[in-house]
């Protein structure tokens, strides 16, 4: 009888794309299973690889743009997603105002924007979409959305009705929020927003205290900056009458989720579910035998929100095994077997540096997955 596999792996940071990570383990299944069914289904969770994934998934097309950087001088070119049906654009955030694209000793989140995002979003708009999914994370920003919003012709004014500048240290001095220039557009097109982060806005759990550090910003920036994010969400309640100060998620991306929820009418979902729905995948793991996913490492977070605990949960609720394959294996993993996941597999073969072990990524992968074909071939 032929065996039923599918394969849907997220990439392995900095060694192989979702993509790559499938063409490996069906290189590694023809080895012994020539005949065998397989369904490719590379995934993502939201962050980075999302676009490349659900392009990959439903055929569809990279749209190349120019747009602001994290700050406002700064140009990028880079691309989004739309996807098979022309009527569907995926957007990572950090593909315009994310972390990599500032150096460590640049970074401040008082001055970075997401103004490049508002600039992707009006793109898609452009292209007559009727939904948006945008992935949050990795950003290099802690401005609440603001210059998302500024992209899209929302004005933010201080008490001189002068428009504030970019970044999120200037929201201390917002007075309010003028939206007669709003792109109409924003307000009848369906927005996801895909995140696997559950942090409000403001406080200890916020994205200022949580996230800031890592975009460069000092113990003063961080107070700073989550006391003007309080008085952002103040002023949005009072103007807008939305109070978006502490619902899980709007502190993810900087408050990207806050501005997003705040000026247009997105609905917030975990990353993965979102990936789950445009790939078809809960279909395909019906009609699985075995089902193989995997990620660059595998620990106590992949509960969180990951892929391959995405995955084994479908596959929990058909009985259907999992096997995880990750170039290394964290603490805390047992859960993870109770969670859908049956086995879990390293791919490195020995020890060496990290840049080998990277480049080695889709000879290893393949290999171990031949291995485990080969022991499944026994029973």
């Amino acid at each position: 009888m032929t065996k039923k596999f599918v394969l849907a792996p997220d990439s392995f940071k900095e060694s192989m794309t979702a993509q790559e990570a499938c063409q490996a383990m069906e290189k590694g299944i023809r080895k012994i299973d020539k005949n065998a069914s397989i369904t490719k289904v590379p995934m993502a969770d939201g962050g980075e690889g999302t676009v490349d994934a659900l392009i990959d998934a439903t055929d569809g097309e990279k749209v190349t743009v120019t747009i602001s950087g994290p700050f406002p001088e700064q140009k990028v070119t880079t691309y989004y997603g739309l996807l098979g049906d022309k009527k569907t654009a995926v957007i990572e955030m950090a593909k315009a105002n994310g972390v990599d694209l500032v150096q460590p000793k640049d970074r401040n989140p008082l001055l970075t924007s997401t103004y490049g995002t508002g600039e992707m979003i009006k793109h898609a708009l452009n292209q007559n979409v009727e939904k948006i999914i945008i992935g949050l994370g990795g950003s290099v920003t802690n401005d609440g959305g603001a210059g998302m919003a500024q992209a899209l012709g929302v004005r933010f004014l201080d008490k001189d009705q002068k428009d504030l500048p970019f970044g999120g240290g200037a929201l201390g001095n917002l007075a309010s929020i003028n939206q007669s220039n709003l792109d109409q557009r924003i307000l009848t097109t369906e927005i996801l927003i895909a995140s696997d982060v559950n942090n409000p806005l403001t406080g200890p759990d916020g994205a200022s205290h949580v996230f800031g550090p890592q975009k460069g910003a000092t113990q003063e920036m961080i107070e700073q900056l989550d006391k003007n994010l309080t008085h952002y969400a103040a002023v949005i309640k009072k103007e807008c009458d939305i109070d978006i100060e502490k619902t899980p998620g709007a502190g993810a991306a900087g408050g990207l989720g806050a501005g997003l929820l705040a000026f247009t009418k997105a609905n917030l979902r975990p990353g993965i579910d979102s990936v789950v729905e445009v790939t078809h995948l809960e279909a395909a793991i019906q009609k699985a035998d075995i089902v193989f996913t995997g990620e660059g490492g595998l620990n106590f977070q992949t509960k969180f929100g990951k892929v391959p605990y995405g995955v084994a949960q479908i596959a929990k609720k058909y009985h259907k095994p999992v096997i995880a394959c990750a170039g290394s294996i964290g603490q805390e993993i047992e859960s993870l077997y109770e969670d859908g996941i049956t086995a879990v597999f390293g791919i490195l073969t020995q020890a060496e540096p990290l840049e080998k072990a990277l480049e080695k990524g889709p000879e290893n992968l393949e290999r171990t997955v031949e291995n485990i074909v080969r022991l499944l071939n026994l029973s």
